[in-house]
């Protein structure tokens, strides 16, 4: 078994947060794959950015407010 380091990208609205998880890599067919952990933390970050509690999001990675320009 492999572990990488990743980065993913939750949004909701124009909130988005960068949250760091580590990606498994093993001989199963479900390869590559979240550990329990960082997908509970990618569930309480969407969460946070629902209820628009960008404290509470940005204790987990950068959180940013997107603007459309075009």
């Amino acid at each position: 078994m492999k572990t990488e380091a990743s980065i993913k990208l939750v949004q909701h609205g124009s909130l988005m947060a960068r949250v760091s998880v580590t990606l498994i890599h093993d001989e199963t067919g479900w390869s590559p794959y979240l550990a329990h952990e960082d997908m509970l933390k990618l569930d309480d970050v969407r969460e946070a950015l629902r209820r628009g509690d960008v404290a509470e999001a940005s204790r987990y990675g950068q959180v940013f407010e997107l603007t459309q320009v075009a």
